[in-house]
């Protein structure tokens, strides 16, 4: 009987041992690459601009500032910014602006309708920003972040762009002289991220393609490559990001195009008599907008369900003004199909060239575009659910084009995943739910 006690006992210890969970002891490597001098080379996604400014907090969080971090347990060295001295900025974030948007979530009064939105925070509404945000920063070392909000591609080879760019003015070691991608070259790199080429087209898309111009291709071509060779030139492995698509940028979608809500008989038959001539018709519910169209009779017309309202349109005259029925929706606050259309074939024809000049130097690749393009049936970290919706999503800040603090931790994940994969690293991701996001009130 002892023998037979002496048996089971011994069954249960290995099917114990056999059931015990392996675990996967993860420790940090740096693969093939070398992470001890990192730079990060952008626009204002790298720069960490958010809420319609460049701002300390933001820039604290910026997707280069969450990599560089994480790099420290694979050998990386200090990563410095030219951090503003507040959370104002260059005070775009205080001035009561239609075209600024504006800095939290909370209660907006326009015209007589209470009104979830951006408003101001009353605890920076009356303050007035830093000068030093304004000057050169004075015996600051070349820094790692050189995102420049504003920046195109080809504005990186600009040896003067320190006279242009009051953003790359605050830290270019010699704003007279130096280009962007000169004084990064001279930081001798041993790794770097490259993601420019959004402004090559958003500019234009934020004007309603009324204002600047898409880059033409070959000035593109010309600009792309001579960045990725002379970040390379000294043997410096990267990862590169491509260009998102502008009509995935809750910016471009968050207003209907059937946004007119008409809800009693007495509006519907004024504004059919008012446009009874030009054949548009309105029913109770929901009704497309009225925008200008120097092209159609009576130069306005009803936009059509395949275009684009802007988030920088006036609300309040949306809302109290009759914009967008009374009177037409000036250009400018809208993209037609026409545009839309030379924006898409534009953003494919500049990925397609990142594509294979990516592959051409054998870089570690972020397909930023695919990324949002999937964001909007929802992405799931830390069992957190985010999407493309504006302040909802849980992705982008206040302006709808630049992240939040979570969508840069999301967004450097994808960057360190790339590096792994790409260079046998084992950077550690970073935990998504650690990072703020947009506070409600």
């Amino acid at each position: 009987m002892k023998r037979y006690h002496t048996l089971v006992y011994l069954l249960i210890a290995v099917v114990l041992t056999s059931c015990k969970p392996e675990i996967d002891n993860f420790i940090p490597s740096s693969g093939i690459a070398d992470f001890s001098r990192f730079i990060a080379v952008g626009n204002s996604l790298t720069a960490g601009y958010a809420d319609g400014e460049l701002y300390k907090t933001g820039q604290l969080y910026s997707f280069p500032n969450i990599i560089a971090q994480q790099m420290k347990t694979v050998g990386g060295g200090e990563f410095i910014q030219p951090l503003m001295y507040d959370d104002l900025g260059f005070g775009n974030r205080r001035v009561l602006n239609i075209n600024v948007t504006k800095d939290c979530l909370g209660v907006a009064v326009e015209g007589a309708t209470p009104t979830l939105g951006p408003v101001l925070m009353r605890d920076i509404s009356t303050q007035l920003p830093d000068p030093r945000n304004f000057a050169r920063i004075e015996g600051l070392k070349p820094v790692n972040n050189l995102g420049i909000p504003g920046a195109k591609s080809f504005h990186l080879l600009v040896p003067y762009y320190g006279l242009l760019n009051p953003y790359y003015t605050r830290f270019a070691t010699n704003p007279n002289i130096i280009s962007p991608i000169e004084q990064a070259y001279f930081m001798n790199p041993t790794f770097f991220s490259l993601w420019i080429g959004q402004n090559d087209v958003l500019t234009y898309a934020l004007a309603g393609g009324m204002q600047d111009s898409i880059t033409p291709i070959s000035t593109f071509a010309y600009a792309y490559k001579t960045l990725v060779e002379k970040l390379t030139s000294n043997g410096a492995k990267g990862v590169i990001a491509n260009i998102p698509d502008i009509s995935n940028l809750p910016y471009f979608t968050t207003i209907p195009y059937n946004g007119l809500v008409l809800t009693s008989e007495q509006q519907v038959a004024g504004l059919n008599a008012g446009y009874e001539a030009l054949g548009i018709t309105f029913n109770i519910g929901l009704n497309p907008f009225i925008i200008q169209d120097e092209n159609s009779q009576g130069g306005v017309r009803q936009i059509k369900s395949t275009e684009l309202v802007l988030l920088s349109i006036p609300q309040d005259s949306l809302k109290c003004a009759g914009w967008g029925s009374l009177k037409p929706i000036p250009e400018g606050y809208f993209l037609t199909e026409q545009k839309i259309e030379e924006i898409k074939n534009a953003t494919n024809a500049l990925n397609d060239l990142i594509s294979s000049i990516v592959q051409s130097n054998n870089l570690a690749f972020v397909d930023a575009n695919k990324i949002y393009k999937d964001a909007k049936t929802g992405l799931v970290y830390d069992g957190i659910k985010f999407n493309l919706k504006f302040v909802t999503g849980g992705l982008f800040s206040l302006d709808g084009i630049h992240l939040c603090p979570r969508g840069n931790a999301i967004t450097a994940n994808f960057f360190i995943q790339a590096i792994n994969e790409k260079y046998a690293a084992k950077i550690p991701l970073v935990n998504v739910s650690d990072y703020p996001g947009i506070i409600f009130p």
